[in-house]
């Protein structure tokens, strides 16, 4: 016990040796832990921290650990950047990226004047992401851009997320700017986290991209149940249109099982089984040569794209299971329009797909998927097929992989009969 004269010598405002060696002690582990995240970022971030280790040993406290652990002004995480804070932790602002580098093999079965094999490499994708959150931890923003596509002549698609989100619980959450419509689950989940190369080649006839316009969503019951409700204007990525009309979406999902990470393969090797099923809608409405997405403008002979079309309503259901490393995915579209032009001509499309995959170690993963697309249900021999094999190696998940796939495009032409291409692909994906 501290004698009065001690007391009387340290004076009414000095700090006890106790104190002392509590603050020297916060101090010294602070050090430590920000002197072993430096050197984490140079050998890599998936490491366990010094704080994680002490902790785990029992050597600190959980409060020394949440004392250490607190927002640092400089941070690294593998797959989101370095994260800057201000002094006051009102302010957050991440800086990251990925790349995919492809290369690809086609050997057409047409040999035209106009379509012939290639070989060809590729920065396919290149993205700079910058996101965090202003004045309040619900109040966030993103910004991803890719350089490649903003140097081109037609730079539109350049700009992908650009948008402010609130949130006010996890069962509500609101967003304005531009980010991907909820409808289609393939296009919903990041092309970072596919099991192949890329997407079902027809996807983007069916599906919209990114859309400008007003989103609310949420999860409920802890993931067991979310939903997406959007208003856009509908006319394609960085584009509005002036016209009267926008497009509205909605989209529902449920989880029975608990919630599930919606990436395609089964990395984390699923102790239990866990499955999603979901279903959405989209109303659009467009005039001629107003959408800048595959989605309104693509067009074979004779055209069947969406533009100068009204009341396009597209219908999609789609389920998705992961067990033991297993990855089962299926998902069925369907749109249908009437055109603007005289007759009044009404097209439907559908198209579907289902994939399997199994990860046969921790880092390989072997993956198939059958796919079918009718653009015109009115119109016969015009059906478009792919089967497709995949191969993965992860590295490190999908901040580092390597992938490759072959596959057979069959497509019928009418009179000029069907025509089989093969198509090889191989590309590696690094996220920073």
């Amino acid at each position: 016990m501290q004698s009065a004269s001690e007391a009387a010598i340290m004076g009414e405002g000095a700090i006890s040796p106790s104190k002392k060696e509590e603050d020297v002690s916060k101090r010294f582990l602070s050090i430590a832990a920000a002197l072993a995240a430096c050197v984490l970022v140079g050998q890599g971030a998936q490491a366990k921290t010094l704080e994680d280790i002490l902790k785990e040993k029992g050597v600190i406290t959980e409060a020394d650990y949440k004392e250490v652990t607190k927002s640092k002004p400089i941070d690294y995480k593998l797959g989101k950047g370095f994260t800057f804070t201000s002094a006051d932790e009102k302010f957050q602002l991440s800086v990251g990226g990925r790349t995919q580098f492809r290369y690809t093999y086609f050997d057409t079965d047409r040999n035209t004047s106009t379509v012939l094999d290639y070989s060809k490499f590729e920065a396919k994708r290149i993205r700079l992401i910058f996101q965090g959150y202003a004045y309040t931890k619900d109040l966030t923003y993103k910004i991803e851009i890719d350089p490649s596509v903003l140097a081109q002549a037609e730079a539109r698609g350049g700009l992908l997320d650009c948008f402010l989100n609130y949130k006010v619980m996890d069962e509500l959450q609101f967003l304005v700017g531009q980010t991907k419509v909820k409808y289609g689950y393939t296009m919903i989940q990041a092309d970072a986290n596919l099991m192949f190369v890329d997407r079902v080649p027809w996807i983007g006839k069916m599906v919209p991209g990114y859309e400008l316009g007003a989103f609310a969503y949420g999860k409920v019951a802890n993931g067991l149940m979310d939903y997406a409700l959007s208003v856009t204007n509908g006319d394609g990525q960085t584009n509005g249109a002036s016209t009267n009309h926008n497009a509205f979406a909605a989209r529902m999902a449920f989880s029975p099982l608990g919630a599930m990470a919606n990436d395609e393969p089964d990395l984390a090797i699923s102790k239990k089984p866990v499955f999603t099923v979901g279903a959405n809608y989209l109303y659009n409405n467009l005039n001629t040569a107003e959408n800048y997405a595959t989605y309104g403008t693509w067009a074979t002979t004779p055209a069947v794209g969406w533009n100068n079309n009204r009341d396009i309503h597209n219908y999609g259901v789609d389920a998705h299971f992961k067990w033991m490393g297993l990855a089962l995915q299926a998902e069925g579209l369907f749109s249908q329009g009437t055109s603007k032009a005289a007759g009044a001509y009404k097209r439907c499309a559908v198209g579907w797909y289902g994939q399997a995959g199994y990860m046969v170690t921790p880092k390989i993963g072997l993956a198939f998927r059958y796919s079918q697309f009718d653009p015109d249900r009115g119109r016969g021999n015009d059906l478009e097929s792919e089967q497709i094999g995949s191969v993965s190696y992860y590295f490190d998940k999908h901040n580092l992989k390597l992938q490759g796939d072959v596959a057979n495009l069959h497509t019928q032409r009418g009179a000029a009969g069907p025509t089989d291409d093969m198509q090889f692909r191989a590309q590696v994906q690094l996220v920073f």
